[in-house]
């Protein structure tokens, strides 16, 4: 059983998009790279927006939203764990784990685990959790976890980033890719090389147990078997 800890802004949430469009609604300004191209009077003036906004992280759109519900299906199939981790700040109306908690149903992941922590506590909550594997599009998320934790990560590197910062992270065990679809396909190997693990003698034993499936809750867990 894997256990999974995924963050949220840059690795399913496209928070840079959802950034940019406030700039440019409320600055008059067309960022392609809101950390870099705005100042920090201008950030600043954005989340006291963000903070008066209901429910703004509802809002966000998703990278690769058939990619949650994939991640959603493997998970029950594969019986991971999964904790999805974020530093978002407050903002008005519910609060910020409600809010991706609604956000990551809507896209079909069912009673999500939302764990809000605070910016450099990624290595502790890896450790704390057991953490198998992380993924995170911050390159110092990522040495955080590994320095702090027996947990391996996973760098989401999107565009112009993978170039970036690849060589750098690979060269302190970090995995690169670029896609959410990427990354699942790199669990699934990871759970196939984990299973072989146990040894021939103890597969074999698997020869002499009954092939029937148990019974498991529906697709989405809050419907009522009929």
């Amino acid at each position: 059983m894997l256990r999974l800890g995924i963050d949220v802004d840059g690795v399913i949430a496209d928070f840079q998009s959802a950034f940019r469009s406030l700039a440019e609604r409320e600055l008059g300004i067309a960022a392609k790279d809101v950390e870099s191209e705005l100042t920090k009077a201008d950030v600043d003036r954005l989340w006291k927006v963000v903070a008066g906004s209901p429910n703004w992280w509802v809002t966000l759109p998703a990278y690769e939203p058939d990619q949650v519900s994939r991640l959603y299906a493997e998970a029950r199939r594969g019986r991971w764990e999964v904790f999805f981790l974020t530093s978002r700040p407050a903002s008005a109306g519910d609060a910020v784990q409600l809010q991706t908690q609604v956000w990551l149903e809507r896209l079909g992941f069912f009673l999500p685990s939302v764990l809000t922590t605070p910016a450099g506590a990624r290595g502790e909550v890896a450790r704390s959790l057991r953490l198998d594997l992380a993924i995170d599009d911050r390159l110092i998320n990522c040495m955080e976890i590994i320095s702090a934790s027996n947990a391996k990560a996973l760098l989401i590197a999107r565009g112009a980033a993978e170039e970036k910062f690849r060589e750098g992270a690979e060269a302190r065990g970090i995995g690169v890719v670029t896609t959410l679809a990427q990354t699942l396909d790199a669990v699934e190997r990871l759970q196939e090389l984990l299973s072989t693990r146990r040894g021939r003698l103890v597969r074999l034993s698997d020869w002499f147990q009954s092939r029937k499936e148990p019974p498991t809750l529906p697709h989405d867990p809050r419907q009522r078997r009929t």
